[in-house]
């Protein structure tokens, strides 16, 4: 290898990924590099989507490349390849899934299925293949959200299973679609479980990078069912800063933890409410909680969003905000979780190893 190939090969290897913070190398990241006529050729994988980053990272490349004796091009390909990761207890993987983020609350009300659909739809819009599982089986919701219609129901595949629904670009099953929207589900916690049950084992889901459980509020029977039969990469708990709210985040916290399912971080809801009028921003529900309750669990604090009239009522209309404004504030404090999650559940499997592949040098 000449001194050239040498110095590219180091260049590149040191080059640190904006989103995981680490060099390429150390991630084992760059799987070909070729040097050829003043041409340098890169093709890097990481292991979370990238759809946001992978510009940002190809032109930091360009920048370090480029001004180099000897190179007058380089074409850089960035793409992604998320891998599974063993859930709690070491359950066997769910077919077509490779990690499962469950997102609880201790009570309702504080925008638990708002966050669930907004983070799918968040971590779609960065490339990954998602769906949401709405395990809330007295009070589903997502098919609403989704802007799914009622009476849509999914199809059959095989005698016992149905595929998922196709919405927004992600793939979904709800106890909605198989009832009607004002049909109540008048029933003891174990048929609910039974339910439950029903739903994750008997959908076909394709090849999923991510598959959001959206978990009704409170430790029951649902819970315990999804801890005894569903591998769990992680949780992300949501919670208002309101003091009654934070107690029972704890709970959902401690029940996590009481099955070994591991918690991911903390995001907070109404954070502040924001005037439609004057924009005013005022913390009506208090300061600081879901930052105290992360740092007292030893966790992250993911996000923060505020009680906006526009969160409520995009989630409503079926086109929530991660869709309808992409590219506004809010939708970005989704994405930006999104990422840390997905980061978080690359981390969980262990660094690959740190190896940079070596320079071929091709004469024409």
């Amino acid at each position: 290898m000449s001194g050239l190939e040498e110095v590219i090969s180091q260049v590149v290897g040191s080059c640190t990924d904006p989103v995981m913070g680490e060099s390429l190398e150390s991630l084992g990241a760059v799987k070909t590099l070729n040097y050829s006529a003043g041409k340098v050729f890169i093709d890097i994988e990481l292991s979370y989507p990238c759809q946001s980053s992978a510009l940002p990272l190809a032109q930091k490349l360009h920048k370090l490349l480029l001004p180099l004796d000897g190179v007058d091009e380089a074409e850089i390909d960035i793409g992604h390849e998320i891998k599974a990761h063993a859930g709690h207890k070491m359950l066997p993987a769910m077919q077509g899934v490779k990690n499962i983020i469950a997102v609880a609350s201790g009570k309702g009300g504080v925008g638990k299925s708002t966050t669930t659909v907004n983070l799918a739809l968040a971590m779609a819009a960065e490339g990954a293949s998602v769906g949401i599982l709405d395990a809330d089986i007295y009070g589903p919701s997502q098919g609403k959200m989704l802007g799914v219609a009622e009476g849509v129901r999914p199809q059959p595949a095989g005698e016992n299973s149905f595929f998922p629904i196709k919405a927004l670009g992600v793939q979904s099953m709800s106890m909605s679609y198989l009832i009607e929207d004002n049909t109540a589900m008048v029933w003891r916690g174990p048929m609910a479980a039974g339910a439950l049950q029903q739903l994750v084992t008997q959908t076909q889901w394709d090849d999923l990078d991510y598959l959001f459980i959206d978990m009704p509020p409170g430790t029951g029977d649902i819970q315990l069912t999804l801890s005894q039969k569903v591998p769990v990469s992680g949780a992300v708990i949501v919670t208002t800063p309101q003091d009654i709210a934070l107690l029972d985040a704890k709970k959902g916290i401690e029940m996590f933890r009481k099955v070994d399912i591991p918690v991911l971080g903390v995001l907070e809801n109404m954070s502040t409410h924001v005037c439609s009028n004057c924009g005013h921003a005022e913390a009506i529900f208090g300061e600081d909680g879901g930052a105290s309750i992360a740092k007292e669990y030893e966790t992250d604090l993911l996000g923060q969003l505020p009680l906006a009239l526009s969160l409520r009522e995009q989630a409503d209309s079926g086109l929530p905000t991660v869709a309808a404004e992409p590219e506004s504030a809010y939708a970005q404090v989704y994405r930006d979780v999104a990422l840390k999650v997905a980061v978080m559940l690359a981390e969980k499997g262990g660094q690959p190893e740190s190896v940079i592949p070596t320079i071929s040098v091709v004469d024409d």
